[in-house]
């Protein structure tokens, strides 16, 4: 059958009443863009394809500032994140709660906020799981030792996650995790990865590409994209630059590492120091995705040294953008680049700076075998689309959903696609 007819099946199964769902999205005031990046691309994709049978809205208040608003002292550290807490354990359920009644189907698009389940009526929530950090040191105390205050919130959040009806996985790997700690049956979590933004396969926009050469070096660079929390291995990265930029200075004097993703810690930048490579590095302002999208294009390649991931966002987005990418040699990561990408050892920084190197002398000295990297590497990501990602989505939806002709025909669809 075809998609259109697809379609119309839906269509005649929900003719009496559109099935209600209610994405629930990260706090906006948090920045998070990854998280944010799914409930923005389910609610285009859904209301495009799937408007005949589906009602969607986006749940998330307003973050409702107390101590973050006192003169001076506010702008500390330790009273956002008090903040923070307060919105996610209080405002947060209590603002939910009281619109539970609205929706017949809710999607948390962040496990993180899994404490929000616990104002939802039971098996009335599917939950989009990036990786299982929130929960690690109930889960494996040992390896994440924490104070007895941040491990009730983490038990919280975990208690919230297993009311799940369904749990979506953002990788095998991160499926594989969650059946490891059995805290899922197999056959309530389903696999699907994240669709690449569009705005990675567009054509380059006049205003970003202007906007983007405002504060990137007019020398190569690297780049790295991702937050500056441990497991991204920043400490790795700045070692690795180093090393790279000792071996390529007689070709490459002027190297530069960008880093978009927030500001480095202060440890971070003594280490720079130390290594002397604090002025070759460019800390990027807060991008439009666009202008993210110019800042890839314009990169060398493109530096994953995570030591664990869920799946690997920027890795597709480098490719999308025809950036070749260098990843850690992990599960996901692997996933989410396949064969368009180059795999080292984690923390392996003998490898890491001879790959980096390889690929840097590839660039200056065969173009036409770049190229064919480039095109390798958009031809991989154009894989990743939030259209499938929709599709399969409904089709989880409809395996959880009470209304017996919706799920049908939902299911119908998905299977029909297959």
């Amino acid at each position: 059958m075809s998609e259109k007819g697809q379609n119309r099946l839906l269509a005649r199964a929900s003719q009496d009443r559109a099935l209600k769902v209610g994405l629930i999205c990260d706090l906006i005031e948090e920045r998070w863009p990854s998280m944010d990046l799914f409930p923005d691309m389910l609610l285009k994709v859904f209301s495009a394809e799937y408007a005949a049978c589906i009602e969607v809205e986006q749940l998330r208040p307003a973050l409702r500032r107390r101590f973050s608003n006192i003169p001076r002292l506010g702008r500390a550290g330790a009273f956002w994140n008090a903040d923070r807490l307060l919105n996610r354990f209080h405002d947060y359920p209590a603002w939910l709660k009281k619109r539970a009644s609205r929706f017949d189907l809710f999607h948390l698009m962040d496990h993180s906020y899994s404490q929000l389940l616990l104002a939802l009526p039971p098996d009335t929530a599917v939950v989009t799981c990036h990786d299982l950090d929130t929960f690690n040191c109930i889960l494996e105390p040992e390896t994440d030792p924490r104070p007895r205050w941040f491990r009730a919130m983490a038990e919280r959040s975990l208690n919230g996650f297993l009311r799940a009806a369904h749990v979506i996985a953002v990788s095998a790997f991160t499926r594989a995790n969650l059946l490891r700690h059995g805290l899922f049956p197999a056959d309530r979590i389903t696999v699907i990865p994240p669709g690449v933004d569009p705005a990675f396969f567009a054509p380059p926009q006049a205003s970003a590409e202007a906007s983007a050469q405002d504060f990137l070096p007019r020398t190569p660079y690297l780049l790295h994209v991702g937050s500056t929390i441990r497991r991204k291995r920043i400490d790795i990265l700045l070692r690795v630059f180093a090393q790279v930029w000792t071996r390529v200075s007689h070709q490459c004097p002027e190297l530069k590492l960008v880093r978009v993703g927030g500001a480095l810690t202060d440890e971070q930048r003594r280490l720079a120091a130390e290594l002397g490579i604090a002025n070759r590095i460019v800390e990027a302002p807060y991008l439009s995705k666009h202008q993210l999208a110019a800042v890839y294009r314009g990169a060398d390649l493109a530096l994953q040294p995570s030591d664990a991931e869920g799946f690997g966002l920027p890795v597709i987005e480098a490719l999308a953008c025809g950036c070749p990418v260098v990843a850690s040699d992990i599960a996901p990561l692997r996933e989410a680049g396949g064969a368009a990408a180059e795999y080292c050892r984690a923390g392996d920084l003998e490898t890491w700076a001879e790959t980096i190197t390889r690929l840097i002398l590839e660039r200056n000295k065969s173009p036409e075998l770049w190229e064919l990297r480039r095109e390798r590497a958009r031809r991989h990501a154009a894989q990743y689309t939030w259209s499938e990602n929709g599709k399969r989505t409904i089709g989880v939806y409809g395996s959880v959903c009470r209304d017996a002709a919706w799920a049908a025909a939902a299911t119908s669809q998905l299977t029909l696609a297959e």
